[in-house]
C-alpha cells in the first residue's frame, strides 16, 4: 500500500501532467487558426472567435466540474473529462467550414475545465500552509500553451495543420491510460452528502470572492486571450513567419506558466495580498509602454519641423512581455493562495466560480482584441485594453482590506515542508 506522501506526489505529478495537456489543447486554435484564417480568408474579429470558442466552453464547465469534484472526487471527474475530448480532437482533422471548427472547438473547450478539477483535487491532498506552493506546481500546466507554441508550428509546416489535432488526440490518449492507474482518491475529500448545491453556492454572497474574480480575470484571463493572440501579432506587426512568431510568443507564454510554483512558494511565504499587489503594479506599467502606438510626431518650432517617432521596437516589447508573463505567472498563484487559505473547505465550487472568470476573461479578450483591431487598425489597442483592466483591479485592491490578510497570515505561518 502507498504511503500518504507517496499518493500526494503522484497525484500532484498527474494532475500536473493532465493539466498541461488539456491546456496544451484549449488554445491549440492560436496555431492552426492561423492557416484555416487564410484558407477560408477570415477576418481578425472571426480569428478572434474562432481561437476563444474552446474558451468558452472550458469557462462555463468549470463551475459545475468544479462541484462535481467536491461531490464525487477529482480523479474520476479528472479522468473523463479527458477521454471526453478525444473524439472531437481527432474530427478537427476532418472539418472544412467555419461553422464546423465553432462546433468542434465547443467540444474541445471541455479541456479547459481540467483546471476547477485538478486544483480541487490537488488542494485537497495537502495542508493550508503548503497548498499554495502545491497549486503552483499544479499550476504550472499552464506551461501547455508553450508546448503548443513549440510542438504545433513544426508539425503546421511538416505535416500539415491537420495532423495537429490528430497527434494530440493520441497523446490524449495516453495520458489518460496513465492517469488512472497514477492517482487515487481519498473520500474523507469529498463534501458531505447532505450539502446540497445551493450550499455549495451559497459563497457567492460573499463580495470577497468577486474580487478575486476580477483579480484572475486579468492574470489568468489576460494570459490565456495573449496565448491565442500573440502568434498572430508578432506575424502582423513584426512580419515574421509562423515559427519565429511561435517562438517568440514562447517566451510569454513557458515562463509564466512554470513560475506558477515559486508564485505558490512567495504566496504562502508573505502572503497572497503582498504578491498581488506588485503583480499589479508591474503589470500596469509594462502595459502602459506596450500600448504605445508606432506613431510619427511632427512638432513645430520656430527654427524649423521636427520630426519624431513614438513607439516600441520589438526587442523592448518582447522583453515587457516577458516581464508581464511572469508578473501574471505569480498572479495566478497567488490568486488561488486567497481562495485556499479563505475557502478550504468549498474549493472546489469556489475554484470553479473564480476559473469561469478567469476564463470568460480569456474568451472575451481576444474577441475585443479582434474588434478593436478591425475597427481601429492600430494593433496595440490590445494592451490598452489590458491596461485598463489592470488599472480597475488595482483601484479596487487599493480601497480593500487585503492587508489584514496577510498581517494574519504572517502571525500564524511556521515553518514547514513545502510539500507537507
Amino acid at each position: 500500500m502507498p504511503s500518504h506522501r507517496t499518493k500526494q506526489l503522484s497525484v500532484l505529478t498527474m494532475n500536473t501532467v493532465g493539466f498541461t495537456a488539456c491546456f496544451a489543447v484549449w488554445v491549440m486554435f492560436s496555431i492552426i487558426g492561423i492557416p484555416i484564417k487564410t484558407g477560408l480568408s477570415l477576418s481578425d474579429t472571426q480569428f478572434g472567435i474562432l481561437a476563444a470558442t474552446p474558451i468558452l466552453t472550458g469557462s462555463i464547465l468549470r463551475l459545475p466540474l468544479g462541484m462535481m469534484t467536491d461531490k464525487f472526487g477529482g480523479r474520476p471527474v479528472f479522468f473523463w473529462l479527458m477521454a471526453a475530448i478525444i473524439i472531437p480532437l481527432f474530427l478537427i482533422s476532418k472539418a472544412t467550414e467555419y461553422w464546423q471548427f465553432i462546433i468542434l472547438g465547443l467540444f474541445v473547450g471541455v479541456a479547459g475545465a481540467s483546471f476547477s478539477v485538478g486544483i480541487a483535487y490537488t488542494a485537497r491532498w495537502f495542508t493550508k500552509e503548503t497548498s499554495g506552493f502545491a497549486m503552483g506546481i499544479f499550476g504550472a500546466g499552464n506551461a501547455g500553451a508553450a508546448l503548443t507554441k513549440f510542438v504545433a508550428p513544426s508539425i503546421v509546416v511538416t505535416l500539415g495543420w491537420e495532423m495537429v489535432p490528430v497527434i494530440y488526440a493520441i497523446g490524449m490518449t495516453v495520458i489518460c491510460i496513465l492517469f488512472w492507474f497514477f492517482t487515487y482518491s481519498d473520500p474523507d475529500h469529498l463534501v458531505a452528502e447532505s450539502v446540497s448545491v445551493s450550499d455549495q453556492l451559497k459563497v457567492l454572497n460573499d463580495p470577497k470572492l468577486w474580487k478575486y474574480c476580477q483579480y484572475y480575470s486579468l492574470v489568468f484571463g489576460g494570459f490565456v486571450a495573449l496565448s491565442l493572440w500573440m502568434t498572430k501579432y508578432y506575424m502582423s506587426v513584426y512580419g515574421h513567419e509562423i515559427q519565429t512568431a511561435a517562438l517568440l510568443a514562447a517566451i510569454f507564454v513557458l515562463p509564466s506558466g512554470i513560475i506558477r510554483a515559486l508564485g505558490g512558494w512567495m504566496s504562502d511565504k508573505w502572503g497572497a495580498h503582498q504578491v498581488t499587489f506588485w503583480v499589479m503594479w508591474v503589470s500596469l506599467g509594462s502595459l502602459f509602454v506596450m500600448s504605445l502606438p508606432s506613431s510619427e510626431l511632427l512638432l513645430h518650432t520656430n527654427a524649423e519641423d521636427i520630426s519624431m517617432h513614438v513607439g516600441v521596437n520589438e526587442w523592448v516589447f518582447t522583453f515587457l512581455l516577458f516581464v508581464v508573463g511572469i508578473a501574471w505567472g505569480f498572479g495566478k498563484a497567488s490568486v488561488f493562495k486567497y481562495l485556499s487559505d479563505e475557502y478550504k473547505d468549498n474549493m472546489g465550487a469556489v475554484s470553479g466560480i473564480v476559473g469561469l472568470a478567469g476564463g470568460l476573461g480569456g474568451f472575451t479578450l481576444p474577441i475585443l482584441f479582434g474588434i478593436l483591431m478591425d475597427a481601429t487598425g492600430v494593433a496595440s489597442t490590445a494592451f490598452m485594453l489590458l491596461f485598463g483592466v489592470t488599472l480597475v483591479s488595482l483601484m479596487w485592491m487599493q480601497y480593500s482590506d487585503e492587508r489584514r490578510l496577510d498581517r494574519d497570515h504572517r502571525e500564524g505561518s511556521s515553518a514547514v515542508d513545502p510539500l507537507g
